[in-house]
Parts: C-alpha cells; structure tokens; sequence
C-alpha cells in the first residue's frame, strides 16, 4: 500500500513565510516523577518544526498526553514536554499554554511572529477531541494558516486535532499536509508493503494473536518469511498439540492459528526452544527447554537460543525486514536474551545493506534500551498506527491531507 502525501517540502515560500502553521506532533512520551525518560518522539520532530522555522513560520503546536477522558488531569499536562522542547529546539524560545482552545490559546496564537513557538495543553483535556467533535475542530483551525500533521503515532485515530482540523482548514483552502516524520513513516512502511526488497522477512512478537491477527492475514501473502515470536507462539504451540505449561494462551484463538499454519506452510517460522521459568518475576531461575518439554509448572517467557540462531539465518539473506513487537518480557533481564539477540541479527541485517523497519510500540523501545537505533533504517513513532498501516487499514490523521501531485 503506498501512500503519498503533500508535504511541507511541497509549500511555496509565500505559504509559509509569516504564515501561524498548527502542527500536530505526537508528544505522548514516557514520564516518570515529571521527568521526561525517553524524548525520541520530541527529537524525531525537529526537522519538521526546524524546517518550518527557517523558511519564517512560527509554530502553534497541538500534542495529547496519556488519557484524561476529556477533563483536565494536572499529571497529565504537557509542561515538561515545552521545557523539554525549549532545550532541544536551539534558537527558538517554546512557550507553554495552558489551554488550548479558549481566550488564551487563541491571544497566543495571534501575537506570534516569525520564528517563534507555543506549545498548547493537552488537547485530551478536551471532551470533544476523541468524538471529532466539528466545532472543536474549527476553533483549533481558527488558531493558523496552515496545517501540518507529524503525528504518525496518532495518525489512526479521528479526532479534532488529526482529522477534523484538516477537514476543516482544506475546506477554507488552507494547506493541510503531512511533516517530514509523517512522510518518512509513510514511505518507509509503505514501501514495505508495496514493493520491498526480497526476500522480505516479518518478524511478529508480543503477547496475543488476536491484536495482530489482521497483520498476520495481510503480511502472510506479501512476504518470503514470517517469524512469530512472544506470547503469542504460545498459542501456535498450543495448536501443534504441545503443552504449554502455565504460559499465556488465548484458547479462543487456537484453531485460528492452527489455520494459519495450514494455510502458510514453511513461510511462517515457530520457535523451536523457549526460555521458562516458573514466575514472571526478576531473580527467576530460567531453563532452555525444546518446545515439545515445556513443563506443566513452568511457563514461556522467551524464545530459546535455537530459535534465535534459526531467526538469525532466515534473516542473514533478507532485502527487508518488519519487526513489530518482543520476542520475551525484555524489560527484565532474565527474558530479554531472545529480543536482544533478534535485535542484533535485524542491526546485521541492516549493515549487510537490507532495509530494516522497526515498527513502533514495544520493538521501538527494545531497540532503544539496546542501544541498537543508529543501526536500524527507520524505528517508526507509531505502534498501534503502524500495525493499522500494516493491516491494509485506512488512517484518517493520513486520508484527509492533500494528496500528493
């Protein structure tokens, strides 16, 4: 599925030169004791809002944070991610508003000058942001000239600030296109599905079938191999009639898994080893069984060496790579050699000169811990907007900007 956009590289000077631009960025980062643990979601929108920035915009930012259910939630506020985004956006001032809608947001907006740039509360704080709600959407359109969506992460869902204002500002015949993040999400992922490199390897991971078994049907006929790896092989053992001990199964999902691999034959790839242990917990003590010695107390919490080795060589020839979700629980150490030794052998591949495709959520992070980003092609923003991209579904933070010409 390939998707092209117009994009801010498309604007005319004279579209954009004192021009308010509202940009959607997707500003849900983790946050811990009001410190920000891991900007990449804020850095991976520099480009854009620098880009903007040189060629005489200034900046009303639009950004949601965890769910507040359209109340307004002090913890949830977004006034560590402005000072955040004051020290890495060098020369340019961000000031915090602490509204977004009202007499506030708006007197803020109409004072900007070139080069400068505010950041808006959490637009969750609004009840009518997740209804895409019309007139909401038109007050936030009221508050530029231009609008941008960078918010990949966000790109799935039809809200005010993703949808409804592009709608809005396109039919005043505003500009409404897709940042550089957007466009490189898009050309990345999309490429992958339209025409990637062979062979074209998937690599699925994480806890259930039932979250990913649209992706699975959509990747299946498109790819040379498809690994499955987390949780979710559990329920591939299950219906291969091997024991799975005490490990999560979706029961209600075996004899649709027993169907998938009647239908893929050798193209979808089962662990062949696991790592178990009696408790999900640090400090366990772990044991490398064979998938057919998984014992009645013990439960699946990795894939085995073997099954590392064996993803390792299916990946040692691919073209392109798709990895979307852990092979373990790799936030505790225990359960994180089967992730870490996926990661590493999907970093080779890029370095042998494969395009390597990290799909948001729990992969991103991984990479991220490991350290191993720089050695990946593209670690997308989006989880679930990357496996709805993936799935073959239509996006409507996506759908309503202009179409590329």
């Amino acid at each position: 599925m390939s998707v092209r956009k117009r994009t801010i590289a498309d604007l005319r000077d004279d579209e954009l030169r004192g021009r308010r631009v509202v940009v959607r960025v997707d500003y849900n980062v983790p946050i811990e004791d009001g410190r920000i643990t891991d900007d990449t979601r804020i850095t991976s929108t520099l480009p854009t809002l620098n880009a903007l920035l040189q060629r005489g915009a200034s900046l009303v930012l639009l950004a949601h944070f965890g769910r507040p259910k359209g109340k307004p939630v002090p913890e949830m506020s977004l006034r560590p991610v402005a000072a955040r985004l004051a020290e890495l956006l060098e020369g340019h001032s961000v000031r915090f508003v602490e509204d977004t809608v009202g007499r506030e947001a708006h007197g803020a907006a109409s004072m900007l000058q070139p080069g400068e740039v505010i950041l808006l509360e959490n637009t969750r704080f609004l009840p009518g942001e997740e209804k895409n709600d019309g007139p909401l959407a038109e007050q936030l359109a009221a508050l530029g000239d231009v609008f941008v969506n960078d918010a990949f992460g966000a790109a799935h869902r039809a809200h005010s600030s993703t949808a409804g204002i592009a709608t809005i500002m396109r039919g005043q015949g505003k500009p409404a296109v897709a940042g550089l993040l957007m466009d490189r999400e898009l050309e990345y992922l999309g490429r992958a599905l339209a025409s990637p490199a062979r062979p074209f390897v998937a690599i699925l991971g994480g806890s259930k079938i039932s979250g990913k078994i649209d992706v699975i049907r959509s990747l299946l006929p498109k790819t040379d191999h498809l690994l499955i790896g987390g949780a979710m092989a559990n329920t591939f053992f299950r219906s291969m009639g091997l024991a799975t001990g005490t490990s999560l199964v979706e029961d209600d999902r075996v004899e649709m898994a027993r169907e998938l691999l009647a239908q893929a034959g050798d193209k979808l790839v089962i662990p062949v080893d696991a790592v178990v242990a009696p408790r999900l917990e640090a400090g366990q003590t772990t044991t490398v069984v064979a998938r057919e010695e998984i014992q009645a107390d013990q439960s699946v919490l990795d894939i085995g060496p073997r099954t590392v080795e064996e993803f390792r060589r299916v990946l040692g020839t691919a073209g392109t790579v798709l990895w979307n979700g852990p092979m373990g629980v790799f936030e505790i150490a225990e359960f994180a050699a089967g992730t870490r030794g996926v990661a590493e052998a999907v970093a080779d591949a890029t370095d042998r000169g494969a395009t390597t495709i990290i799909g948001g959520g729990d992969s991103a992070a991984a990479v991220a811990d490991m350290g191993l980003e720089s050695r990946m092609s593209h670690v997308s923003t989006g989880g679930g907007a990357s496996l709805e991209f993936l799935e073959g579904r239509e996006l409507p933070g996506v759908s309503v900007l202009s179409e590329a010409e």
